[in-house]
């Protein structure tokens, strides 16, 4: 008889086991929850999402550890896609954070607006967003889109701006995000802006190593990286200037599910924004990037340094 019982209460035991190992399988494969204390969203938690370049990512990573050294349940989605598709994510409740950036997503919200300083574009912005959205504090890192040459190529062209490929453009290769064939930013707003009209359109990535590595092999003549990104000075690369300010300010802001914000996630997340500006943001991004470290191990290193980890 006792032999039975132990033999009863082994098998449950492992039973038990096996049923808690398999919560963590045949789930969402975008999803990885961030530390064993984690929990879903519909369970009191906030969980983080980002667009699918290594920057958004890194900046997921800063929120949710931020989020967690405050006791905030955090589940991760990392590498969802373009705005196209994490703003409905945000929108269905699949995810209720991510690190945007104030002007691109004014102009995804609201087109036509005219402002192109940082806080003209956040009091727009403000006015754009959705009622369920909400906007925290923006941060003094910005990081905008940039159309990139090589510097070779642009020496031989004679060009330093956008304006300066007038004439020039029939000629050449732009490539960029499938979305740039029909974002403001990206090929309408070259011809509305700037009066542009490329020879060919290639659709690669947003700011990710498909553009950098076309660029390199002169696959295309220019194409978009942002203008954090290390790669450009890496690679003997030059961001042209855009003196009509076809892209306006991009400062890092924190977009959140209305619901999901409370006095504890705006402090610990407007904390991150207090401490982030373009030169220590392109100085973790080269960490990623270049130095091949994992992001999460940034976003630690970074919330310790500063006192929010």
């Amino acid at each position: 008889m006792k032999l039975s019982r132990i033999t009863l209460t082994i098998a449950t035991a492992a039973a038990l086991m096996a049923t808690a190992a398999c919560g963590n399988s045949g789930g969402d494969p975008l999803a990885s929850t961030s530390s064993p204390s984690s929990g879903s969203a519909a369970a009191g938690g906030i969980t983080v999402g980002s667009a699918d370049f290594p920057e958004s990512a890194l900046l997921a990573e800063i929120y949710a550890g931020a989020l967690e050294a405050k006791g905030v349940k955090v589940t991760k989605k990392l590498n969802i896609g373009a705005r196209e598709a994490y703003i409905p994510a945000l929108q269905d409740g699949s995810i209720d954070l991510i690190p945007e950036y104030t002007g691109v997503l004014r102009d995804y919200f609201k087109k036509g607006q005219t402002g192109t300083d940082a806080d003209a574009v956040y009091t727009e912005l403000k006015s754009s967003v959705p009622a369920a959205l909400t906007v925290l504090d923006k941060s003094a890192a910005e990081d905008k889109d940039a159309l990139v040459m090589k510097k070779s190529r642009a020496d031989e062209l004679g060009v330093k701006s956008i304006a300066d490929l007038k004439g020039k453009s029939q000629d050449l290769t732009v490539g960029g995000p499938p979305e740039w064939k029909t974002r403001d930013t990206g090929i309408p707003g070259f011809k509305k802006i700037y009066g542009l009209e490329f020879k060919q359109f290639r659709p690669l990535d947003a700011g990710g190593p498909l553009t950098l590595q076309a660029l390199k092999n002169g696959q295309i003549d220019a194409g978009d990286l942002f203008t954090t990104d290390p790669s450009i000075a890496e690679n003997d690369l030059v961001a042209l200037e855009d003196p009509k300010n076809m892209y306006a300010a991009q400062n890092v802001v924190p977009l959140i599910t209305k619901s999901k914000s409370n006095p504890t996630v705006e402090g610990a997340l407007n904390a991150v924004s207090a401490k982030l500006d373009t030169t220590t943001l392109a100085a973790l991004l080269k960490e990623v990037v270049s130095d091949k470290k994992d992001p999460d191990a940034v976003a630690k290193e970074f919330l310790s340094k500063n006192g929010l980890g």
